[in-house]
């Protein structure tokens, strides 16, 4: 059996817009990193050395309509998971994001851009092999009548489930086999979205300062605003899969298994990754091979090395 090794970048990417919850401009550089060193952020505009973030789980510090990652008592780095979905969905274990700012850019509030400038530059192959962590029993987290399981599958499958009072969305569920070609075709271009009435009690929150009908499909009377409407009649879920995806990447390593989200948003889903590696039983770190069998090894929490 073929075993599959890790990947990086061929040549680094850059991407400037601004923060869809700061407002603020940014500037983000993925760059190619050595195997092994899994993905990591680096904050350049602080003063002092840049400040490295590696994207685990274990670096959250803010669920509050995004992914926020952080050092203690250092700088964050908030709205990871459009570009952690985009690495994820296409197999990028190893690189290096460069970012001049508090935020990821926003671009068009779904993963397609970050998809389009990692297929325009391609991926090289690493000597070392993949490792992925296998769902050995189901794990399932609630708050109140929201949930988000992980179970044993053979391959990565994410799905999800969201329920609104009347159109357009309604209740919407779908679920999808991961690999890159459906997550180009199916996940990447889902927008993230918002409600026309919750703009002002938003910001005064000091969120969405730099949402518009550029990088978010916005409801209000019940009807699409955004010229064009919907890129998918369900986009909705289809985007609840996408940050679904980018945030279980915080695993550290490309998850085999069933997600499924009912209502579950970023902090829940970070809480089902807590929940995963708090039970030893309920997983295993494996070599990736192809067909879909692997050789496990022990455990150990990923490390980052020096790039």
């Amino acid at each position: 059996m073929r075993v599959i090794r890790q990947t990086t970048l061929r040549s680094p990417i850059s991407f400037s817009g601004i923060g869809l919850h700061s407002g603020a401009p940014v500037v983000l550089t993925i760059r190619p990193a050595p195997a092994n060193s899994g993905i990591v952020f680096v904050r350049t505009d602080g003063k002092g050395a840049p400040a490295r973030i590696p994207a685990h789980h274990d670096h959250v510090v803010g669920t509050t309509m995004c992914t926020t990652l952080g050092l203690p008592g250092g700088p964050t780095i908030a709205t990871v998971e459009h570009v952690m979905a985009a690495l994820a969905g296409l197999g990028v274990d190893n690189a290096l994001l460069e970012i001049a700012g508090p935020e990821v850019p926003a671009m068009d509030g779904s993963a397609a851009p970050f998809v389009a400038a990692i297929d325009r530059v391609g991926l090289t192959t690493l000597a070392p092999a993949r490792r992925r962590i296998r769902v050995l029993k189901p794990v399932t987290v609630t708050n109140g009548a929201r949930s988000a399981t992980l179970a044993p599958a053979s391959s990565f499958i994410a799905g999800c489930a969201i329920a609104y009072d009347g159109p357009p969305i309604d209740r919407q569920s779908a679920s999808f086999r991961i690999t890159p070609r459906m997550f180009r075709g199916q996940i990447a271009s889902a927008r993230t979205y918002g409600f026309l009435e919750d703009i002002q009690s938003l910001h005064a929150r000091g969120l969405v300062l730099g949402g518009s009908l550029d990088n978010a499909i916005v409801v209000g009377d019940r009807r699409v605003l955004n010229d064009g409407g919907l890129r998918y009649a369900d986009e909705f879920v289809r985007h609840k899969i996408l940050d679904g995806i980018g945030d279980l990447a915080l695993a550290g390593a490309p998850i085999i298994g069933h997600f499924h989200g009912e209502a579950s948003g970023h902090s829940l889903n970070h809480t089902l990754l807590r929940a995963l590696f708090d039970d030893p039983t309920a997983f295993a770190v494996e070599v990736a091979r192809e067909p879909a069998h692997a050789v496990a090894v022990a455990w150990a929490q990923p490390q980052f090395a020096s790039i």
